[in-house]
């Protein structure tokens, strides 16, 4: 039962062990409140004992759970204890004890993640330990895509719910692309009138002669956004939105003809996209694209309390741009060289905004181009490159390295992968991950807020797909964000994947799709669509 992953900082075992039973209690003094609901809420319906309040630690004693602040801990950091005197999780904040709480779920036993009781008799038992903990990084991230493929509400809150059991605290929620526009704005509803479903999907890679000749869409109510905020919240989990600009916008032109390039093109004509890669139909560079977005970002603000805001940036082509005439004339009026530099002033304008509302900008690498505000921070997605770069301007850098960590790449050479999309990816691979490149410098280093998994769902068209491409290698993601680890290559994999043996019986208590380790179950393939592999190993920079 102590296989735990992420592997925590420090255990220290002892003999004897806990038994919870009908008469456990639960007391969660000051400030611990909101963690003791939702462990005795999960709690209670995997092993259907009452775990009643305890009126204080000492009635929580013996077989009970007490929860607690400690000043003396780290904001996330927590150390938990189990003995004669009952299990104790001390945090030194809520989010820490919520931390401990998910190692309790750990060590209780997989039949400790289902969603009822199986019926028979068992004994719920924690053996004496103590464990001391803390992650490594404070931004442990999962982007999650849900405009190329929907993802309806309930399972987002899943995902919220199986980053938590993983310790992760970031979700970046990719809202808008070309093939969809995913989150209502009141003061614009054609976004999700028109933006938010396309007429039929090119299924498999953009090479694919297959379609899916059906409509696809969907998008979340400003009520569904609050309540995924809160679900997240009180999992100690910050949803960061992403909303895209100047590029991978079709979507809302197609909604707004007006914000596209219309002297260069019949934007009137134009759809929500139905196929993958990289769209040529970019936002204009106007004050009526400005102001329309700035009315987008005020609805956002509203909703997200995050200190992040993501505006994209990337994948920006600039053809249309040196074809139009008005954006001709914007170059010239603000006095820049080029495109490139138009793009940085459409970034920073946005940048100046959010700065303006206390809130901080960031984007993927491409909006070093041309000058980046100081206060902005990149995701670094083309490689280290970006982030080391980056870093040593002086830029808070989350490090998400398609190489290594875009988890809609392949997880092995064979031809039964559904759909093989990029390198091979394998679980080893993600687990010899290193978000902080070598050549930055201790000081630079400092400005490496942590490392984030990318998902992207072009070719992944239900939720039993994301599994099979998020996990397991998602466990192994969270044990570099989270844990002390040596250097890649001293690295202990056949130690992980032993404790792996007890993950995937949690995984399947979960009822999570993921990739078996002897690959993939006959219904999880794809037989006969298209994707685009790339042979050889991914560069290492």
């Amino acid at each position: 039962m102590t296989e735990l992953i992420p592997k925590p900082r420090g255990v220290v075992a002892a003999t004897g062990e806990v038994r919870l039973t009908a008469h456990s209690r639960l007391h969660a003094r000051t400030g611990t409140q909101g963690v003791g609901h939702w462990l005795s809420a999960v709690l209670r319906q995997a092993t259907g004992l009452p775990l009643r309040e305890g009126r204080g630690l000492d009635d929580a004693g013996g077989d009970g759970i007490g929860l607690r602040l400690d000043p003396g801990l780290g904001p996330e950091e927590y150390r938990l204890v189990s003995d004669r005197n009952g299990v104790l999780i001390e945090g030194g904040s809520a989010a820490g004890v919520f931390w401990g709480a998910q190692t309790l779920r750990q060590l209780l036993g997989p039949d400790a993640y289902r969603k009822a009781p199986l019926g028979r008799d068992r004994a719920w038992v924690v053996p004496y330990l103590t464990i001391e903990d803390a992650p490594r990084f404070r931004w442990r991230g999962l982007m999650l895509d849900v405009a190329r493929h929907f993802m309806p509400k309930e399972g987002v809150l899943r995902y919220l719910d199986l980053m938590a059991a993983h310790k992760l605290n970031v979700f970046h929620f990719h809202l808008t692309d070309d093939q969809g526009w995913r989150i209502r704005i009141e003061r614009h509803p054609r976004l999700t009138e028109i933006g938010s479903w396309r007429a039929r999907t090119k299924t498999g890679h953009r090479a694919s002669p297959l379609w899916e000749e059906k409509p696809h869409g969907g998008y979340y109510t400003q009520d569904d956004i609050r309540e995924i905020v809160a679900y997240a919240a009180e999992r100690h989990i910050t949803v960061v939105p992403e909303i895209d600009v100047p590029g991978h916008s079709q979507a809302a032109i197609a909604a707004y003809p007006e914000l596209g390039n219309t002297d260069v093109i019949d934007t009137t004509a134009l759809s929500v996209w139905d196929t993958w890669g990289i769209n040529p139909n970019v936002l204009a560079p106007t004050d009526n694209t400005l102001r329309f977005y700035e009315g987008v970002f005020e609805e956002v603000l509203e909703l997200f309390p995050s200190q992040f805001v993501h505006v994209g940036g990337d994948e920006c082509p600039k053809d249309q741009w040196r074809r139009s005439e008005a954006a001709q004339a914007r170059i010239r009026e603000l006095g820049l060289a080029d495109e490139h530099e138009l793009q940085s002033w459409f970034i920073g304008h946005f940048d100046a905004w959010l700065t303006a509302r206390g809130r901080r900008l960031i984007g993927w690498d491409e909006i070093l181009e041309g000058g980046l505000a100081k206060g902005a921070a990149v995701s670094s997605w083309r490689g280290y490159a970006g982030g080391i770069a980056a870093a040593r301007a002086g830029h808070d850098v989350v490090m998400c390295p398609e190489q290594q960590v875009y988890l809609d790449h392949r997880q092995a050479p064979g031809p039964d992968e559904p759909v093989p999309i990029g390198w091979v990816r394998t679980l080893e691979d993600v687990y010899r991950f290193e978000p902080v490149p070598p050549e930055l410098t201790p000081e630079e280093a400092r400005h490496v807020l942590g490392t984030q998994a990318n998902v992207w769902t072009e070719v992944m068209d239900d939720h039993a797909r994301v599994d099979y491409q998020v996990f397991p290698r998602l466990a192994a993601f969270a044990e570099v964000a989270w844990s002390a680890l040596p250097a890649p290559a001293a690295r202990d994999f056949a130690g992980f994947e032993r404790r792996m043996t007890a993950h995937y019986r949690r995984l399947d208590a979960l009822g999570v799709a993921y990739r078996p380790p002897a690959g993939p179950l006959p219904w999880q393939r794809r037989p006969g669509v298209l994707g685009r592999p790339i042979d050889g190993p991914p560069p290492s920079r």
